[in-house]
């Protein structure tokens, strides 16, 4: 991967275990002073249980229903081999849940019909990319670079072995890269760029990636779209200034710089 498109690494920034109780405070101040204290405190409350209720045996084996993939490329990329302490992480920020490889080329295939782009000019980057099931799936399509940004470190390291261990026949892209990283405010490298998004944050969150990107199209005017997925918080990027929606469809949308 040349210069310009390797972001620069934060890990040294961050701590190398997250801190559940951190993580839940800074979660309760977020929706307290979004909709009060007693509200966030049921909320929290209602997380918890709905925790519990997922960690009964028949919902823990259920998740394994995505391993079909695992088992062709001999990754792991499965829900099913989370643990616990990553799974209540992931109740404070977006659960862990690798994207269908049929649904993922879907989305592809109607960005390069909608926009017509060659992929070869572009970095493709997967904020909250978890095991990174996604990006070996960009590596189908002959990207300038590919990007993982991860927070949480298992999820990380995860990535990082099965980018090392991934073999496929249709691979045509081989620069492939994890990055451990707040993906809400991750300094985008200065080249064309595919955001990928798995819902992989809360309002507040997204907001400030929406932000972030805002002010990196602004410092440095290219070509940028966004491929959001399962796009529950559509209206935070429809109501961004730099952005246009070109796509919508009932499992994504799709939006490019201004």
């Amino acid at each position: 991967m040349g210069p310009s498109a390797s972001p620069p690494s934060t890990a040294h920034t961050l701590p190398t275990r997250i801190r559940i109780s951190r993580t839940a405070w800074r979660w309760w101040r977020e929706w307290a002073a979004y909709e009060g204290g007693w509200r966030a405190t049921r909320r929290l409350g209602e997380l918890l249980w709905e925790f519990l209720r997922d960690s009964t045996p028949e919902r823990l084996r259920s998740r394994f229903g995505d391993a079909d993939y695992d088992w062709d490329f001999r990754v792991n990329t499965t829900s099913g081999a989370v643990g616990w302490r990553d799974r209540l992480l992931g109740k404070f920020h977006s659960e862990y849940q690798p994207t269908d490889s049929a649904a993922f080329h879907q989305m592809l295939d109607a960005l390069s019909a909608q926009a017509g782009i060659d992929f070869h000019d572009f970095t493709f980057i997967d904020l909250g990319s978890g095991k990174g099931r996604t990006l070996l799936m960009a590596s189908d399509y002959p990207f300038q670079s590919i990007v993982g940004v991860e927070l949480l470190p298992s999820l990380h390291q995860i990535a990082e072995e099965n980018l090392r261990h991934y073999k496929s026949d249709a691979q045509k892209c081989f620069a492939l890269q994890s990055i451990r990283s707040d993906a809400t405010d991750f300094p985008f490298p200065e080249v064309a760029l595919v955001l990928f998004l798995f819902n992989p944050f809360p309002e507040s969150g997204m907001r400030r990636v929406v932000a972030n990107l805002e002010r990196a199209l602004r410092e440095h005017p290219r070509p940028a779209y966004v491929i959001y997925h399962n796009a529950l918080l559509e209206h935070v990027l429809a109501e961004s200034p730099a952005l246009r929606k070109v796509s919508r469809a009932e499992q994504y949308s799709i939006f490019a710089a201004v």
